[in-house]
């Protein structure tokens, strides 16, 4: 959050054009969602980035990594390999990141949802 809040003030961003990417254990591998606000989902990140701004009216790209760990495991999940088969997947799902990170830049929020969130 400090580091978000940090660059929006020196650069002078409003947060409608801040674009928050996220992984997200909620979702299945792969899954890519485009959000305009929203609250934390229970990610600390972006927790941190809604306490310091104050707001959650911002963009997340939320990027699933599925939850398939056993009960404790969190943090050596989320900070773990990926196996085999995501490893293939990852870099078509990287470019449609890429593709939605761009789209969001030249065309706004509401086309770029319009576009992806239904794929």
């Amino acid at each position: 959050g400090k580091a978000v809040n940090f660059w929006l003030v020196k650069e002078s961003i409003e947060p409608a054009n801040l674009l928050v990417l996220i992984d997200d254990l909620a979702l299945p591998f792969g899954t890519i969602r485009l959000r305009p606000r929203g609250g934390d989902g229970g990610h600390n990140g972006l927790a941190s980035v809604i306490q310091i701004l104050g707001i959650q009216e911002f963009a997340r790209l939320r990027f699933g990594i599925g939850g398939d760990y056993p009960y404790g495991m969190q943090v050596e999940y989320v900070l773990g390999k990926w196996t085999q088969e995501e490893s293939l997947q990852l870099p078509a799902k990287i470019e449609i990141c890429h593709e939605i990170i761009r789209s969001f830049g030249t065309a706004g929020l509401d086309k770029t949802m319009n576009q992806y969130n239904n794929r």
